[in-house]
Formats: structure tokens, sequence, C-alpha cells
């Protein structure tokens, strides 16, 4: 079931009405992110605003054991239960010096495979994963855990990963990695087809379980019906048919726009004069989404404006997402990018200590299933740098700690079973039942 053509109209209307709630114009406003997230690659990005990640004070290991407690963990690992005999892969794209984590952030030894061209783990100079790592291994210490990374722009390559983990028998995936493009951005699309038939549907023995971060684009993705000015570019508001950019560095820029294949859009980025193009691509239909990508390595300080125009089809909905950058007019609602997006895959949310969805965290509807389904606690304790991990990319790992949990209790449940368990233990954050910010709300153990 996709989402009905009144949905995007309504949304439209809320943004240029300039309600609050799902659908804003971030407009920077104070506390929205501005920074990058650490180890930012083009069309694939880490969940992970460190800027929100600053040093927590007092010990660590104590604030640890509170957040473990907080979450159900620390009576379950009283009794007995901690992982045991569960496989988890975690996929991801940062595991550089993941070896000296051996033993200590990490279990002793890890099961690894590189899909890279260049078979290469630690390739980028990032330890994203081996946080997301750090986190399932505190939750489930006993847990066997599995590293695969694979190329940018490369979805032959993750799902070649998904394949590896499934016949090195793992039960669980988590993945902290966005790859916006990768989708039509309702959850549709070949790759998701794929995604889907490997997981299975959670009613066979061998079927998997897959967890994944919820994204940070709530302040700079665009959603909505496209509607054509005079000269045939679409208006973000009334009148408004540039949408400025703002890089957070001088790295490489990604604006990402996607659509279901009855249409197919031109992504136009100039600088903020209007009258130079830096960058410019033309959707094409292909793995069954209509996508646009385009890319620029903009000048340090330097303001942009992005613009959208219809190539063929009928006008219809469209996602748009900034990596790398800030956005002007931007609605949370349906900004879950892929793989979060995809109904066969848990989506995590973030949310801070006192239950509040944080102001970057994705939020649905985004397929036939409501999204995000689960939010986590955020930031979780690292005990091996100063800084806690935080972003929606941390949510993910702790679903995915909590599932091994209740899978070594329930050796013989199926992965539907598991997922219901952990759905019925969530503590509901927002207006009863599931909603488009928390889900069905914060992840608890039964």
């Amino acid at each position: 079931m996709r989402q009905p053509p009144w949905l995007a109209h309504i949304a439209c209307l809320l943004v240029s009405l300039g309600l609050g709630g799902l659908l804003t114009v971030a407009a920077f406003l104070p506390g929205a992110e501005t920074d990058p997230p650490d180890g930012r690659n083009a069309g694939v990005e880490e969940a992970t605003p460190d800027s929100e990640s600053l040093p927590l004070p007092g010990d660590p290991r104590q604030q640890r054991s509170q957040h473990l407690a907080r979450l159900g963990v620390s009576r379950w690992h009283t009794q007995g239960y901690r992982g045991q005999g569960v496989k988890i892969a975690i996929l991801d794209s940062g595991f550089r010096g993941y070896l000296t984590h051996l033993g200590r952030a990490l279990p002793a030894h890890v099961d690894v495979r590189s899909l890279r061209i260049d078979g290469n783990l630690e390739a980028k100079n990032s330890a994203h994963g081996i946080l997301c790592a750090e986190v399932v291994h505190a939750l489930a210490p006993e847990a066997e855990l599995l590293l695969a990374n694979w190329d940018a722009d490369r979805p032959d390559q993750f799902l070649e990963a998904v394949r590896w983990a499934r016949g090195q028998g793992a039960r669980i995936l988590t993945c902290s990695l966005i790859m916006p493009s990768w989708s039509d951005g309702d959850g549709g699309g070949t790759i998701h087809a794929a995604l889907a038939g490997l997981l299975g549907r959670g009613t066979r023995p061998g079927d998997l379980l897959c967890f994944a971060s919820a994204g940070n684009t709530a302040q700079r993705h665009w959603f909505g019906l496209f509607h054509a000015a005079g000269d045939g570019f679409h208006e973000w508001q009334p009148g408004h048919e540039d949408n400025e950019l703002m890089p957070w560095s001088d790295e490489q820029v990604s604006v990402e726009l996607c659509s279901q294949l009855a249409s197919c859009y031109d992504v136009l980025v100039a600088d903020d004069t209007g009258r130079q193009v830096v960058a410019e691509a033309q959707a094409s239909p292909r793995d069954g989404r209509c996508c646009a990508v385009a890319r620029f390595k903009p000048l340090r300080s330097h303001a942009y404006r992005v613009r959208v125009r219809l190539l063929k089809g009928p006008a219809g909905p469209f996602h748009l997402v900034a990596l790398g950058s800030g956005l002007h007019y931007a609605t949370a609602w349906g900004s879950i990018p892929f793989p979060a997006d995809g109904p066969e895959v848990i989506a995590l949310g973030a949310v801070t200590g006192d239950g509040a969805r944080t102001a970057y965290s994705s939020c649905g509807p985004n397929s036939a299933r409501p999204k995000p389904d689960l939010v986590a606690p955020v930031p979780f304790p690292s005990l091996w740098r100063p800084r806690p991990f935080s972003g929606t990319s941390a949510a993910s790992p702790q679903a995915a700690g909590l599932a091994s949990l209740v899978w070594s209790k329930h050796p013989d449940w199926t992965a539907a079973q598991v997922w219901t368990a952990l759905r019925q233990a969530a503590h509901d954050l927002g207006p009863p039942g599931h909603d488009y910010e928390t889900g069905y709300g914060l992840i608890h153990l039964p």
C-alpha cells in the first residue's frame, strides 16, 4: 500500500501555512543540526551528529550502568541472558582500528568481511562501526559479532554483505548508515525487494531481524507534491523557487531526490547568486524508482541554492535530502531514508533522556508499515573515548542488542516473535499507539 495522493497535498498545504509539528520550515532554527556527522561519504552518511555528542559529566561506567538499567538489560544479565547463541552483524563503513578494540570495547574475536573492491575493512578513516559494535557488545556481551563494509554507491555489495551475514548464521543485522538514493523514499524499489528476500518474512527458521537508524535528516529533508511556478521550477513555498543549502564544511555535498517511477525530475544547484550552476542531475528510472543525485564540492562559508523541475510524467510527490548541508525549507514528515524506510526493516529513532524526540531524528510515514518503529535513548556512553555515541546511529544497535537477549532466552522463537515481544514491551511516549515521531515507543525488555 502506498501513500495516497491527498497525503502529499496535505503535506504541501501544511508547509505553505507554516504550521509546526512534523512539517516545519527549518530555516536554521536554534538547536537545529548544523554540524556534520563524523566521517561523511558522498551518497552514504553515518547517522551520528557528533555536534550533539559532548563529553558527559561523571563516570562513564556508572552512566552506562544506569543506561542499561533503564532499558531493563541489567535484570536480564543477572538472570543469565547475555546474548549467548546469537550472531549479530554490524553493517557499516567505519572500522578503522578495530583490532585495537578486541577484548575491550569489542569481543576478543569478531568475524569480518569487506565487500569493497579493494577488500579493505578499514579503508575509511572512521570508527563509526566500532562505536555501533561497542553498543551491541555492551548490551549483549556473549553474542558473536560480525563486521562488514562495502563501497559507497554499490547496493549490490550491500546486499552481498547481508547475504554473507545470513550465510554465517547471523540472526540480527544492524545498520546505522543511510543511503537515501537507494529507495523511492517510501520504502519501495528493487533494492528493498531484494533486501526483503534476503531477510525473509520472519516466520521461518533462519529469517533475520534487521534494525536500522531512522536517520538524522528531519531538518534537511523535504517531501511534498511538485508545484510548478511560471517558469517550471518547483515552489518550495509560494513565490520561492530556491531552497538554500548551507554546507557544513568544504567537503562534498550530495543533494538527492527520489520519487516513484511515474515522475522524474531535474535537480540544479547554483551558487548564492543563482547565476552559476555548480551541479545538475536528471533523474532516470532505475531499480524501481526515479532518483537524481547532484554532488558538488562547496567553498567554505558559501551558501548555495537548489532548484527542481519536472522532466517527465505527472506532477507527483518527491523526497529531497541534503547530505553534508543544512536545508532551508525542510519537512520532517516522511524523512526516514533507506534502509529504514522499508517495511522489511525496523526503523529506530532517537530520543533524549526525558523521552522527547531529538530535533534531527527522522520521522514517518514512509511505507505500508508505520515508521519509525521504535526509539532509543541517546547518547550512549562509550568507554574508549571521552564523547558518548549519539544520533540515531546509537539507537539501532541498542535495539539489536535487546533482540539478542530475547533470542538467547527463547532460542526457538522466530524473528517475527522476537519483534512482537519488543514492540509490545516498548514504553509508549506519544499519543496512545503508534505515532510518526516515536513509533511504538521507547525500547525496553519485557
